[in-house]
């Protein structure tokens, strides 16, 4: 795959490198509950992105984090981190690919769907 081009953006082998680090990043899954029941990646936390809103005053415990958002494919992610930057995040960015290119380059024990 091509690195992405977009500063919001994270590859899956940076993130790799960050989980290995302490404190390692806050990952939080934009999906749907149905899409993160077929699979996710461990250690993150579900807020699906329409519940972003609500959910903001738990979410800005880790306004100071470096905070990782990732969906499908990317597209949703780059939406939620568009809300958190606006809301103060001052380190938040989209996986590049999302679950899906996650799977195919870092764990290919992740289904895709």
């Amino acid at each position: 795959m091509t690195e992405s081009a977009h500063p919001w953006e994270i590859e899956p082998s940076e993130l790799t490198r960050l989980l290995a680090e302490t404190p390692p990043p806050v990952i939080i899954d934009c999906r749907e509950t149905g899409e993160r029941e077929t699979c996710s990646i461990a250690g993150t936390i579900h807020v699906p992105m329409g519940d972003v809103p609500s959910r903001l005053p738990e979410l800005e415990d880790h306004a100071d984090s470096n905070v990782i958002v990732y969906c499908h494919h990317g597209v949703r992610s780059l939406q939620v981190v568009a809300f958190l930057k606006e809301a103060g995040f001052t380190n938040v960015r989209s996986l590049a690919g999302g679950i899906d290119r996650w799977s195919l380059e870092i764990d290919p024990t992740i289904p895709r769907y």
